[in-house]
This record gives C-alpha cells, structure tokens and sequence, in this order.
C-alpha cells in the first residue's frame, strides 16, 4: 500500500540524483531510503529507480510516479494554508530555513520569541549553507529563510533586515593579537575555509582577495564551528561572523584581530519565493522579522 514517506523519499531520491543525498537531505539513514524505496517498487510492482555510476535516476515509470507525488505535495500544501487560515495562529505549523551561521545562532532566538507568542504552533528549523536553503525554497519545502548573498534565482526575492560584521579570530595566544595588522602581516598564516556553496566561504574569499592574500594556505573545514575549535586547536585563522564568535571572544578563548582594511559586514536578509502565498503562521513570523532592527541579544 502506499503512502507519503514512500513518495517523499522517491522524490527526494530523484532530486539529489542518489540515494545518499537523499538521506542527508531527509536525515534519515542511507538504508532506510533503500528500504522505503524498495517497498514502494513491491507495491507497484515496477522498477522506479534505476543506480548508475554517477548515483541514481528515475526509469520511465518512475518519472510518471514522481511527477504525481509532486501534485499531491503541491496539493497537501494548498490544504494546510487553507486551513491555517482560519486557525490563524491558534494551530498550524511554522517551517524555516537558516544558513549555517544563521541557523544555529540567530534562527533559534528568533522562533524562540514567535513560539511565546504563539504557543500552539509547530515551529520546526532546517538549516543548510546558501545553496542548499535557496534550493529548499525554490522546491516549496520551506516558506521563508534567513539568507546573506542576493538570492540568484530569479523566483526568490530578498528582503533586507540588518547588518552584521565578519571578524578575523586568532588563538588567545596569537602573537598577531593587540595590534593593527597590514595584509602583508598575515601572509605567512593558514586560512580555515567554511565549504564551497556558503555564503560565508564567499565572504572569506573576498576578503583574502581584498587584503592581496589569494594565494595564502587555505584549508577546507565544514560549519562554524568546526571552524572556531580548529582556530582554538592552532590550525590557523578563520574569518567569521561577528555572533557566531561571541561567546569565544568574550571568554578569551579567541582574539579578534584588527586588519586595515578592515574586514566586511555583510546583510541579513529574509528570502522566499515571490509566488509564494503564505500562513498565518508564516506572516506572522515575517512581521516579527521586519520588526528586527538588529541582531537579538
């Protein structure tokens, strides 16, 4: 027999063009999506995901079956607005999506606050870097999302909401700390790098790029935080947001160095399809957000 998490995992299958992709994008276990996908093909009776070397595809009929799971998505979507609009903020459900940094150190202040004021709503955080929150607003799956860059796909619209700073953090022992830097000062250092497709990695690149240091060592690591313990393991030097440092800088466990020139702010922006018609809930939300003149505390 059919039902929803089998189409779900289909067309995230399809999607990602594999069955690990999906996983991660459902978090749930690779062979949990091989075994809601077998099953689906026994109800059926027909093959729907054909593995290759580059991952997996849809067969002929799995094309057809994935293209009526997206209606029925599509569908189910247009009945929980309708019946969010007239629970207002009585019921109903919140889904939004944050960038790394945003999603880990701003998203949870911010839904923390709509939840005391509206107690009876689900309120549930996605977070992925900007590609992946852009892609989960260009498919549906997430309403609203706390982005930096100027979204590039011309079915989002961004919204600006406040400005943050990018701060340079060394080790608290760093002989580079307590005194204004050149770009020549750091041209022997390592640079911790967030991955490609973060809008912080962007960030990272411009300022090297600003500062002459294109060709200085760089290393890859994945998220903030990964970033923050290797500065405090001696790995090297990471530029990062201003909020997600905090709690380092003012415990003395990171420094912040002071480069002329200086390193760039960048804009908090709410993003969403243009097209997109929203809840209660997710007007809600956004009214909040335009509310926000700066970074909560």
């Amino acid at each position: 027999m059919l039902n929803l998490n089998q189409l779900e995992v289909l067309v995230a299958v399809v999607e990602s063009g594999g069955f690990s992709g999906a996983a991660k994008k459902l978090y749930m276990s690779q062979p949990s999506v091989s075994n809601h996908i077998r099953n689906l093909e026994n109800s059926l009776g027909v093959q729907l995901v054909q593995r290759t070397t580059q991952g997996a595809r849809a067969t002929p009929v799995g094309e057809v079956v994935v293209a009526h799971a997206r209606r029925i998505f599509a569908q189910l979507a247009e009945l929980e607005t309708s019946v969010a609009e007239h629970q207002g903020l009585k019921a109903g459900r919140l889904l939004v999506a944050g960038t790394t940094t945003l999603g880990t150190y701003l998203m949870p202040r911010l839904v923390a606050d709509f939840s005391r004021r509206a107690p009876r709503v689900e309120c549930q955080i996605r977070v992925g870097n900007e590609d992946t929150v852009e892609s989960w607003l260009i498919r549906g799956e997430v309403a609203l999302g706390l982005c930096i860059d100027t979204p590039s796909a011309e079915q989002l619209v961004a919204e600006p909401l406040f400005v943050e700073r990018m701060v340079l953090v060394a080790p608290a022992e760093s002989p580079l700390l307590g005194r204004e830097l050149s770009p020549a000062d750091l041209a022997d250092q390592r640079f911790l790098m967030r991955e490609m497709g973060s809008a912080t990695r962007r960030q990272q690149e411009a300022a090297l790029h600003l500062w002459g240091l294109d060709a200085v060592d760089k290393w890859d690591l994945w998220g903030p935080d990964i970033l923050k313990e290797a500065v405090y393991a001696g790995l090297g030097l990471a530029l990062l947001s201003e909020h997600a440092t905090a709690r380092e800088r003012e415990s003395g466990v990171l420094g912040e160095l002071v480069v002329e020139p200086s390193t760039p702010t960048r804009t908090v922006s709410l993003v969403q399809r243009a097209d997109r018609i929203l809840t209660p809930p997710e007007e809600a939300f956004v009214a909040q957000l335009r509310a926000v003149a700066a970074w909560p505390t």
